[in-house]
């Protein structure tokens, strides 16, 4: 019809259906994957082969999000076939990110075992590069992260697949299966190992630009190994502190380098590295606190902290408002947005704010109807209404936010 959006907007429900992807914007997508991939070669191509796998994961997880069984299956056999098509090209025999993809496509659909003989394979094949190599310990720090998912509890973790893939990592080694058993010698020298590791990374001199990116990604996927190691065989507090150290590390490094303007200082593509640190810390957090009793103020601490420093990750803000819709008092809540909606231009604060509103006005009225069926409550909730619509108002006048049509569409759908 030429104006359907493109690709999907998931933030706008449409009665019961849940807006998806259109028709005509998945054939402009695919379209514009094909004629892409016939043009780019060597290196380019290997990331395009990257970003439409990504893509077509995107699609399964909206599938298994809105609970449609069928779609999902469709939709998982199409995947599987792109991502095996992908990697039998001889460019892409040795991707690990691309093997990563696949396996993580795998576990999502739920084939558990498939996806761990595709990670295994993958592990065996990646050579020995231990923690040296970024893309083996991204691989690994997914593997494991998946097998700690299916924990129900810390006891006894320290026998796990996650521990034995971990363990693997420092070991320099070619890389072997599971067997059922971790040794308690092989953990105490992975932790050596590991720590020595995060040493030399955290005081490596300055170098160029192109390592310096390079570099970032290994920190980052070093701290986030060697936390959930400690996490598995110690507790949480050992892996706080790891993060702990590393983020000091870094805004050490960030203003050390901003002093020094036109000079490099050490490894650190700054920003972008605490940044997915934090969020590593925070998914820990989050994680440990859905499988035992943990107070809930050192994540509320964490996430208030980075998202002064980062007002537009929306991964941060998500785990914040979730967190907020266990306590019955908004008015802390509201008060952290008002200021960091004063201090920084970005949009997501606005977003988020009025979507934590929302949810609060549909609790509330979810309690005060009665039990036969829709019938609306005798005393509507006009205070959460009018400050939704301020919120709204304000949004709309911002910078950023005049010129932004999920806002406008937001407001309309709202006062209708």
């Amino acid at each position: 019809s030429g104006f359907s959006s493109i690709g999907h907007m998931d933030t706008m429900l449409r009665g019961r259906h849940q807006i998806g992807h259109y028709k005509e914007g998945e054939e402009f997508i695919q379209n514009v994957f094909h004629v892409l991939s016939q043009i780019f070669t060597g290196k380019e191509k290997s990331n395009l082969a990257i970003c439409w796998l990504q893509y077509e994961i995107s699609k399964v997880i909206q599938c298994l999000q809105a609970k449609k069984k069928k779609k999902l299956k469709a939709q998982g056999r199409k995947s599987k076939k792109l991502a095996k098509n992908f990697l039998k090209a001889p460019d892409n025999r040795n991707n690990l990110c691309l093997w990563k993809l696949y396996a993580y496509l795998e576990w999502l659909l739920g084939n558990t075992d498939d996806a761990r003989k595709v990670f295994d394979t993958a592990l065996c094949t990646a050579g020995m590069g231990g923690l040296k190599s970024a893309q083996l310990c991204s691989l690994s720090l997914l593997y494991a992260q998946l097998e700690v998912e299916l924990l129900e509890s810390i006891e006894g973790a320290v026998m796990s697949r996650a521990v034995h893939i971990l363990t693997k990592l420092t070991e320099n080694g070619p890389y072997a299966p599971y067997s059922g058993q971790v040794l308690p010698v092989n953990v105490l020298k992975a932790r050596k190992t590991y720590e020595r590791a995060l040493q030399d990374y955290l005081s490596k001199a300055p170098v160029s630009d192109q390592d310096q990116v390079n570099d970032t990604d290994q920190l980052v996927n070093l701290v986030g190994c060697y936390a959930l190691f400690q996490y598995l065989t110690v507790g949480i507090d050992a892996a706080v502190l790891i993060y702990t150290q590393a983020s000091e590390k870094l805004e050490a490094s960030g203003s050390q380098k901003c002093e020094n303007t036109g000079e490099n200082f050490g490894i650190l593509n700054f920003p972008t590295a605490l940044e997915a640190v934090t969020l590593l810390h925070t998914n820990l957090l989050r994680f440990h606190m859905k499988i035992s009793v943990y107070p809930l103020n050192p994540l509320r601490e964490a996430l208030t902290q980075a998202l002064k420093r980062y007002p537009s990750n929306q991964s941060l803000w998500r785990s914040y408002i979730h967190i907020q819709r266990k306590s019955h008092s908004a008015s802390k809540a509201r008060r952290f947005f008002d200021s960091v909606t004063k201090s920084t231009d970005s949009l997501e604060p606005w977003l988020f704010a009025i979507q934590a509103e929302q949810m609060r006005k549909k609790l509330t009225e979810k309690v005060q109807r009665a039990d036969v069926g829709e019938i609306h409550c005798t005393i509507p909730e006009t205070g959460l209404t009018n400050r939704i619509v301020a919120l709204f108002e304000h949004a709309v006048q911002s910078k950023n936010g005049t010129h932004c049509p999920l806002l406008w569409r937001m407001y309309l759908k709202f006062m209708v």
